[in-house]
């Protein structure tokens, strides 16, 4: 049985994207287990529940890879105690595609990895582009506005 998973970091954002892929690959909603947490926990009520509800030869299907979780070794960690369980893992969203439902395809394994190594770095650097961000935050402009002279840019930008 497919089960689908979908998570966002923060009450503000919106999971029906996420939803509707899971839906339109014929997963129903009642199977379909939902976060409002940030992936850097498993502590998290909808994971919890897929996996208590999960049995062998199920596929737990999330959009993309890092809904399961934001870093390398949690993703892992998670998948491979699917995998002993019998459950697998699908992604729908993601340039390189995931069924872990085969262990034994190597392939399968690498994709795993690079897509969690992508997940944790993409973290990474949002947090650093928001650290410095804040830095920024003053109001100083970068650059040339297009179009306008320098001159003129520089009058625009005050």
């Amino acid at each position: 049985m497919d089960l689908g998973c979908a998570r966002v970091s923060t009450a503000k954002q919106d999971l029906e994207r996420q939803i509707d892929a899971l839906r339109e690959v014929g997963i129903t909603a009642d199977q379909i287990y939902v976060d409002k947490k940030s992936g850097s926990t498993v502590n998290r009520p909808g994971l919890i529940a897929v996996l208590k509800y999960a049995r062998d030869g199920d596929v737990i299907v999330v959009h993309t890879l890092d809904r399961l979780g934001r870093t390398v070794r949690d993703t892992l960690s998670l998948i491979y105690d699917l995998a002993a369980m019998g459950v697998g893992v699908r992604n729908l969203a993601d340039p390189i595609k995931v069924d872990s439902s085969n262990p034994a395809d190597p392939m399968a394994h690498l994709a795993v990895v690079l897509l969690a190594l992508s997940g944790q770095m993409e973290r990474t650097y949002i947090v650093e582009r928001a650290r410095k961000g804040g830095s920024d935050s003053e109001g100083s402009a970068c650059g040339t506005a297009l179009g306008l002279s320098p001159a003129s840019s520089a009058a625009a930008s005050g």
